[in-house]
């Protein structure tokens, strides 16, 4: 090791009379605490200066400048969940009865208000992703695999596709693979001038079932299929389909050949631009669609060596003279382009060794690109503006800590939050010209619990590994840290792929689990591997074909490194981590058995092949193609290797990383006679919450490190 540079975080505050008052996890996980106050975000209205509320059984205006009451735009007869504006703010779709499915998608039913009456949407089934058309006379939406449009002028609903199936056929609406890897749900989009519709169609046939169990107190369980790719197995056929909402008939696009349409979007002049992915993900082709004959043309290609990052470059926005924005990581890190309608570079906007993080939108009136990027540190982020002849490159808001964004409609007004580490979120509103306006939420009381509870500092520091590659981490020690006493460790991590920890951020309840194990005697660190986000694309994708393998060398190096502390106590040195995580701690309690004591691992892949096809396949190609990056980074072969306390926890009904996981590492343990803890939660999912599940999973994570570590 040869060198380390800590960098104290700012905002610590000072310790007065009050005598230390113990974290217990009912605090943190059940009684609510330390919650902290946010904002709910802003359904900001056209008029850039007003947003709606939904208040229970009413949307309520509110002027943003002064946070006041100024009108009701409708009220109901009994509570709704969620709603919407057509784009001239006349009409207002809202739901009740919403019903969640998987992470990202829902249904309920929905009424459409005209401004004087409410009618149900389609009383028939429940509905999703109802969206109105520009014009707002008409409303598209999925129910029952089918995509239906409703005339709202002739109170009449077409059913739009005929073919919808369960677990066969799906229009309009994402399978599970698309809504968890590709992140949205609605496979439907409607052109500008509002009589097409362009949609995906899924044909899911042909790909394995995987069944979940739940036990309800039945006689039997209750069995729940649904189509879930592993890796290098077969994916849905997906098609691109424009539908004529005056002829009643759809067309499909002609794309040729290709694995995935991740996106699509419309041009101005109502053409539609289609997103084309590879299987390996290494060639994105952006095609543009004549919405009246289908054929289509290309107009630019992103392709890397790796693998292109679909949501990095989701962010394409288009201008009145058919040019457009977008970010690229074309010169290694992620940056934003002006392009020319015929798909040519124009202007690189942003240049630096940097990473733009966000593309906020494009001030149209001012001519400027509003954006976040990592511009001071990783570990930072600012808000910027830069006009789109790539001149006025300005700093908006930003220094310490993360700082977000959300801008209004007409980009007058922004809401910033701003966290540090040390330091609850603030919320206010901010002019364009940088003047604020008004503090929403300070959370003062959260940080005088700070005071109350004598919370330890968290400290970022940096530190070199034997390879030469220089780490980001910080480590959360008592206040009455004593540099002549060896502490335990509790390293905690995510360690996947463009994700960090290491961010000077508020940390939400996790921070005070973390405090709780302070309390008790640990040192609690985090260590972003190589793999991770905010520090270019080499430093970013260098674990292609090899998940695990580097960030596994280099959370061993960061554990050897802390051994080597004169206040840490070497011998007892712990790894928990989550999903990925989960992963990572298990590799590090086998591959670094002479360094970790213990290590927990919840809801772990134990071996690629049992993961999903489109986000295994994009870091580690098919088992087939990397049958060694698959043998050599997958815990299950290295259960001989365990010494340390190891626990495995998972929930049985997990529709992402299956239970089968931890099945097998259970098998793989037993047959190499290794002892370890398990604990498995009945019909949880990932995140294995309801009920009393939170509170019971971490009394038992913190009892475990309490006997282990």
């Amino acid at each position: 090791m040869k060198k380390i540079t800590l960098f104290l975080c700012f905002g610590v505050m000072t310790l007065t009379v009050f005598a230390q008052k113990k974290i217990t996890i009912e605090d943190v996980w059940q009684k609510g605490t330390f919650r902290t106050k946010g904002v709910p975000g802003f359904n900001f209205l056209k008029d850039g200066k007003h947003y709606s509320a939904n208040m229970g059984q009413a949307i309520v205006k509110f002027d943003l400048t002064t946070g006041k009451q100024v009108g009701v735009i409708f009220e109901s007869k009994t509570a709704f969940d969620d709603y919407s504006f057509s784009s001239d703010e006349a009409k207002i779709l809202y739901a009740t009865e919403s019903e969640q499915i998987y992470r990202r998608s829902s249904k309920g039913k929905f009424n459409v208000w005209d401004g004087k009456t409410s009618e149900p949407l389609y009383p028939s089934v429940k509905q999703s992703n109802p969206t109105f058309n520009p014009q707002a006379t008409h409303v598209a939406f999925t129910a029952d695999n089918n995509l239906y449009v409703k005339d709202l002028v002739k109170n009449k609903v077409t059913q739009a596709t005929k073919d919808g199936a369960k677990n066969r056929i799906i229009n309009g609406f994402c399978d599970w693979v698309y809504e968890e890897e590709f992140s949205f749900t609605r496979a439907f989009e409607w052109s500008p001038d509002g009589s097409k519709i362009a949609f995906l169609r899924f044909d899911e046939t042909e790909v394995p079932e995987y069944t979940l169990e739940y036990f309800k107190n039945g006689v039997y369980p209750e069995p729940y299929k649904f189509k879930y790719p592993k890796v290098g197995e077969k994916n849905s056929i997906v098609t691109v389909w424009i539908y004529d909402v005056k002829k009643g008939k759809a067309k499909q696009v002609e794309t040729g050949k290709a694995e995935y349409f991740p996106r699509l979007k419309w041009t101005p002049d109502n053409q539609l631009i289609v997103f084309k992915l590879n299987r390996l993900q290494n060639d994105l082709d952006f095609l543009v669609a004549d919405a009246k004959t289908g054929k289509t043309s290309l107009l630019m290609k992103e392709s890397r060596p790796t693998f292109v990052d679909v949501e990095m470059n989701d962010d394409m926005t288009f201008l009145k003279d058919g040019s457009f924005i977008k970010s690229s990581e074309q010169d290694g890190w992620n940056h934003i382009y002006h392009y020319g309608k015929d798909g040519k570079i124009i202007k690189q906007l942003t240049k630096g060794n940097f990473d733009v993080r966000k593309i906020y939108g494009v001030d149209m009136t001012r001519g400027e690109v509003l954006y976040q990027a990592s511009k001071e540190s990783p570990m930072r982020k600012g808000i910027y503006g830069v006009k789109i002849d790539g001149s006025g490159d300005r700093f908006l808001a930003g220094g310490r800590g993360v700082n977000d964004a959300e801008w209004s409609s007409t980009y007058d007004y922004y809401v910033l939050t701003n966290s540090k580490i040390n330091e609850p979120p603030t919320y206010a509103v901010v002019e364009n010209n940088g003047k604020v306006v008004r503090m929403i939420e300070d959370n003062a009381a959260a940080r005088r619990q700070l005071i109350e509870y004598e919370v330890g500092s968290t400290e970022f520091f940096q530190f070199t590994t034997t390879e030469g590659v220089t780490l980001n981490g910080w480590m959360m020690r008592p206040q009455n840290f004593d540099s002549t006493k060896r502490y335990p460790v509790f390293m905690t991590q995510y360690s996947g792929p463009n994700s960090q920890q290491v961010v000077d951020s508020w940390q939400g309840a996790n921070y005070w689990w973390h405090q709780l194990l302070v309390q008790r005697g640990y040192l609690v660190v985090c260590v972003d591997p190589r793999g991770t986000g905010g520090r270019g694309e080499a430093f970013r994708k260098i674990t292609y074909k090899q998940l695990g393998h580097y960030e596994t060398i280099d959370q061993i190096e960061a554990a050897k490194w802390l051994a080597k502390q004169s206040y840490v106590d070497g011998k007892r040195i712990g790894i928990f981590g989550w999903s990925y995580g989960g992963y990572m701690s298990s590799l590090c309690i086998l591959k670094g058995s002479d360094v970790f004591k213990a290590a927990i691992a919840v809801a772990p892949v134990t071996n690629w092949k049992w993961y999903d096809s489109v986000y295994t396949e994009r870091y580690m190609q098919t088992e087939k193609e990397n049958a060694a990056g698959f043998k050599d980074n997958s815990p299950i072969n290295f259960a001989n290797l365990l010494k340390g306390k190891y626990l495995l926890i998972h929930g049985t009904t997990d529709d992402n990383v299956h239970f089968q996981n931890s099945i097998e590492m259970a098998n793989a343990l037993i047959a190499a006679n290794k002892q370890f803890d398990t604990y498995f939660y009945p019909n949880r999912n990932h995140g294995i919450y309801g009920g009393m599940a939170r509170v019971h999973l971490y009394n038992k994570m913190t009892n475990f490190l309490l006997e282990n570590l």
